[in-house]
């Protein structure tokens, strides 16, 4: 690995996936511990049509993407919060038509052929700088704002009913995350793709729920562990000549087994419960 990292393109690979890691390993910990995995993948795939728009129309990627997705994920967020008995079937019906349409949109823009396969699996090695630095902006805009509304999020995802009895904005709350995970997403989509941000949103989340005793510790492990997984994936798909997301997820993938393996055979050490 230290070979590789003497290309330019590599450095920024890492930085990437470093900064990809913290904004999923915070974001993500939200997302499962508030049972919105299946949301946040609907947010992802929706997102495509705002990609579609975006090249459809000539308009810059994040503007086209961001807006769109942030309808879609507004709709959901307001479905889940009000009728969750149903929220899996309407995220469903958004998740499908938002990747109908884009896909669509992308056929129909004249003299346009788009890979889909880098929307899916990223093209983190040609990460530009550009991107990093909004990357880092994002990540620390999202760090400062879950840390200063922690013990209310902390209320929220472990007793709303508790939260709103306390004061605590719940509606107001619970859409400003929706709205953080969404934005995250789109930023990280362009850097790693598609099926690597739901990977990093869920996996190192949900291990590190197992051996965390405090929503802070979780988040910590869980970027720690994001890091960890994009670092030897990079180094895997480098000497391997593989595909760099795809390899971070398999990574991340037999990190995965591995917890249910040891919470198989040594129990006692996962944690029952997050104070």
């Amino acid at each position: 690995m230290i070979e590789a990292l003497q290309f330019e393109f590599m450095q920024n690979a890492l930085l990437a996936g470093l900064l990809a890691s913290v904004i999923c390993g915070v974001m993500g910990t939200l997302v499962v511990v508030n049972r919105i995995v299946f949301l946040s993948g609907g947010i992802a795939h929706a997102s495509f049509g705002g990609i579609g728009l975006a090249f459809f129309f000539g308009w810059p990627f994040m503007v086209g993407t961001i807006g769109f997705s942030l309808v879609a994920a507004v709709a959901m967020a307001a479905i889940t919060f009000k009728a969750k008995h149903r929220a899996d079937t309407i995220i469903g019906v958004i998740w499908a038509i938002g990747m109908a349409i884009g896909i669509i949109l992308l056929d129909l823009t004249p003299g346009y052929n788009v890979d889909l396969m880098s929307y899916l699996f990223g093209s983190i090695l040609t990460v530009p700088d550009s991107d990093i630095w909004m990357m880092l902006l994002v990540g620390l805009a999202f760090v400062g704002i879950v840390f200063y509304f922690y013990n209310d999020y902390l209320a929220l995802s472990y007793d709303e009913e508790f939260a709103q009895i306390r004061g605590v904005r719940v509606r107001s709350l619970y859409f400003l995350m929706i709205v953080m995970v969404t934005i995250g997403i789109v930023m990280v989509i362009q850097v790693v793709g598609l099926i690597l941000v739901i990977a990093l949103l869920t996996i190192p989340p949900y291990i590190a729920e197992r051996y965390s005793t405090s929503l802070f510790k979780m988040m910590i492990l869980s970027s720690v562990l994001s890091a960890i997984f994009t670092v030897i994936g990079l180094w895997f798909s480098y000497i391997l000549d593989l595909t760099s997301g795809a390899t971070i997820i398999a990574v991340a993938g037999i990190g995965f087994l591995i917890s249910l393996a040891i919470e198989r055979l040594w129990p006692k050490i996962a944690v029952k419960s997050i104070q």
